[in-house]
C-alpha cells in the first residue's frame, strides 16, 4: 500500500470546502425550517451556493501540450453507415 503525504495546504483547502459547505446547508436549512426569522444573508448563502453547482464540469482552465497549435484533436471514432452508402440525405 502506497502512504501519501498530505500536506498542509490540501488540508487548508479541505477545511475551507467543508467550512463552505456546512455554512451553505446551515442557510437551506434555516430558510426551510424557520422561513420568517432568515434574512437577506441566507437567503443570498443559499442561492449562491445552489448558482455554483449549476456550473458545467467542462468550465476549466485548459492545459496545451506543447507542440500543439492550436489545433482540436478528437479521440471520438466516425461513425460507420453499414449498407447505407453516403446518399444524398
Amino acid at each position: 500500500m502506497v502512504r501519501r503525504r498530505v500536506t498542509p495546504a490540501t488540508l487548508a483547502l479541505v477545511a475551507i470546502g467543508l467550512a463552505a459547505g456546512g455554512l451553505w446547508w446551515w442557510a437551506v436549512l434555516r430558510l426551510l425550517l424557520a422561513p420568517g426569522e432568515t434574512g437577506p444573508v441566507e437567503g443570498a448563502v443559499a442561492a449562491g451556493g445552489w448558482g455554483l453547482s449549476l456550473l458545467p464540469v467542462h468550465v476549466a482552465a485548459a492545459t496545451r501540450r506543447p507542440g500543439v497549435l492550436g489545433r482540436r484533436v478528437t479521440r471520438a471514432s466516425r461513425r460507420r453507415r453499414w449498407g447505407a452508402g453516403s446518399g444524398l440525405s
